[in-house]
């Protein structure tokens, strides 16, 4: 069974109703990243980080997968299918894909504030100031912020340089050290990139671009890789 490895960014969830990371005005829902998305932020004022993530817990949770995340659970009737997300959503696994790596966490669990390997569930949407993880420490969303290591990487570089076929949905290839990881995939391996704005970083010509978005161009491709 050939491996399809699939790389996704925020694109793929845009199409959800999920605000993509960092919209055209360098904001995310309104909020400068400094403020809610570095471990200085949480020093500063957890109370707002906690709030801003308890938001974006609900927002993800009343979302609904999309036409791109269903076809790409399809792909496992045929393939042996990775997909390695930078989103922080739960949407691949409710669309029925069985194998994501999360390379940036994901919000629908909770994590120690000083051992992030010490992750829990979530009842309902909300982490409350006062709940303490079993060191004694308050829970927080399980979300890799800027200056955090990206503890996942490793073992995402080693599942891109076993792709048969590499798929990139929806990702700017901004975000470091994510992007890096199309460098890992073998040069003669097939690999297309979908997005509406194919970004002209990092690409060689061994690209099949596919200039739509998510919902429209995965369903193509994967029709076409079903045939």
């Amino acid at each position: 069974m050939q491996k399809i490895v699939v790389l996704t960014g925020a694109g793929i969830s845009a199409e959800s109703g999920l605000k993509t990371f960092r919209d055209s005005d360098g904001l995310w829902e309104g909020y400068n990243i400094e403020e809610v998305a570095t471990p200085q932020a949480w020093a500063r004022n957890p109370a707002l980080v906690q709030e801003f993530y308890n938001m974006r817990r609900k927002n993800v949770l009343e979302a609904e997968p999309n036409a791109a995340h269903y076809a790409l659970a399809k792909l496992q009737d045929k393939y042996d299918v990775t997909i390695v997300t930078q989103n922080i959503d739960d949407l691949h696994e409710r669309a029925g894909s069985k194998d994501v790596l999360h390379l940036h966490g994901i919000i629908t669990k909770s994590q120690s504030s000083v051992n992030p390997r010490l992750t829990y569930p979530i009842n309902g949407w909300e982490i409350k100031m006062g709940e303490l993880c079993e060191l004694g420490s308050q829970l927080r969303a399980h979300v890799v912020w800027f200056g955090e290591d990206v503890p996942m990487i490793g073992k995402a570089a080693n599942i891109c340089s076993m792709a048969d076929v590499f798929i990139l949905v929806g990702s700017s290839l901004a975000v470091y050290p994510a992007a890096g990881l199309v460098h890992y995939v073998a040069p003669e391996t097939p690999k297309y990139i979908i997005d509406p704005k194919i970004p002209d970083v990092g690409l060689d010509n061994s690209f099949t671009k596919i200039e739509e978005k998510a919902s429209a161009g995965v369903v193509k491709l994967v029709d076409e890789l079903m045939v």
